[in-house]
């Protein structure tokens, strides 16, 4: 009897160690899966706000190029190229705002993505290079705030 009850607890033992083993493993997988999604995500993050920080600057030199060239000949074929250049930079830009959109719910990062493109389409109507400095100034501080702000959330 001393035999059947020694096999009885060490086939319990194993279905017992056995099934903790997997528990554990399944436990395991889970928190490595989670990990990587988060890290995945991070650096999608990280991509996108680089992106549309590139994107933002690129525009506004391309809208400052035009501000300029409008100024010195409004319908010069070196002005309509710059239309076309700094509408194709707006649709980049647009572009990177939608990937920001789709990666972060995060209300002070959307807010500051909407506000970065409010000087860049005023300095197509800046009346004189003072206005379009104030304007370059004001779109580098939002797009500034920006980067700082992505930052902060991903450390």
């Amino acid at each position: 009897m001393n035999g059947v009850l020694t096999s009885i607890i060490a086939v319990c033992g194993t279905l017992a160690g056995s099934s903790l083993t997997y528990l554990f493993a399944r436990l395991t997988a889970r928190r490595t899966e989670k990990t990587a999604r988060e890290e995945r995500l991070r650096q999608e993050r990280i991509a996108a706000y680089a992106a549309f920080a590139g994107a933002m600057t690129e525009l506004r030199q391309k809208v400052i190029s035009l501000g300029l060239l409008r100024q010195r000949d409004p319908d010069g074929t070196e002005t309509r190229a710059a239309y076309t250049e700094a509408d194709r930079s707006g649709a980049a830009a647009d572009h990177a705002r939608f990937a920001v959109r789709l990666l972060t719910e995060d209300a002070e990062l959307l807010q500051l993505a909407d506000a970065a493109f409010e000087p860049i389409g005023a300095i197509r109507e800046a009346a004189d290079r003072a206005e379009l400095r104030e304007l370059e100034d004001r779109s580098q501080e939002i797009l500034t705030a920006f980067v700082e702000a992505a930052g902060r959330r991903l450390r």
